[in-house]
């Protein structure tokens, strides 16, 4: 494998890392500052819910850390255990952001139906672009001068890279939304409201360093394609 891919690869891990720590640490921290309103996350992810008219989607909790997300087909906002049942900062940012998904759902938010369109594709992508790159390299090392296995793997990825790309003005949305209404309704103070903003800072940072890993990949992909169809 190409060097520059290799760099590409360690040095975002190590960021990837860094970040992830980061952002565990700072819930961590948060999750034992209690809000003033004493709210569980699920019955803060209720009254954001019913506050922004939405009475068709259930909270539910599911295994896991950090394994909060909103299903837009089954219409379930999913907390992870300590968001589910914390009455924390913590607790109340990350299910005001789940439900801002639900929000963005239900007002049909552009970013989030195209993101939810794409979906299909990347589950293919994703799991077959790696493999085809890596043939198609692997071909032309071996004396295959044809690059068109190569270019259906850059083609694949770059659905992969697009949809990255794509997930963060639906995340940052989802937590302008979350941050707004935890404000307006007061489920956190000021002091708290800029701690559960941090936190959604760094939950936010995870999806950059993905798309900027996903997009320096690419870059590196299509440089070896047109370089060795030039050769």
């Amino acid at each position: 494998m190409p060097l520059g891919i290799i760099f590409i690869s360690i040095l975002f891990m190590v960021v990837g890392m860094i970040v992830q720590q980061r952002l565990k640490s700072k819930f961590s921290t948060y999750s034992k500052i209690p809000t003033g309103s004493g709210l569980s996350g699920k019955e803060v992810a209720e009254k954001m819910l019913h506050d922004n008219g939405i009475f068709d989607v259930t909270v539910t909790s599911v295994p896991g850390f950090l394994s909060d997300h909103y299903d837009p087909t089954k219409k379930t906002v999913n907390l992870s255990p300590d968001v589910y049942e914390g009455r924390n900062i913590s607790a109340a940012a990350v299910a005001a952001h789940e439900c801002g998904h639900a929000v963005q759902h239900a007002t049909a938010y552009s970013m989030l139906t195209l993101r939810s369109m794409l979906v299909p594709v990347v589950q293919i992508s994703s799991n077959l672009a790696q493999w085809i790159i890596l043939i198609g390299l692997g071909l032309f090392s071996f004396g295959g001068g044809n690059q068109t296995v190569l270019l259906i793997g850059i083609i694949l990825f770059a659905a992969s890279t697009l949809f990255s790309v794509i997930t963060l003005p639906v995340e940052f949305d989802a937590s302008a939304r979350a941050l707004k209404w935890l404000g307006a309704s007061h489920i956190t103070a000021s002091q708290e409201y800029e701690k559960a903003r941090d936190a959604l800072k760094w939950a936010a940072l995870t999806y950059v360093v993905a798309a900027l890993a996903s997009i320096a990949m690419l870059v590196q992909y299509i440089l070896i394609y047109q370089g060795r169809n030039r050769n």
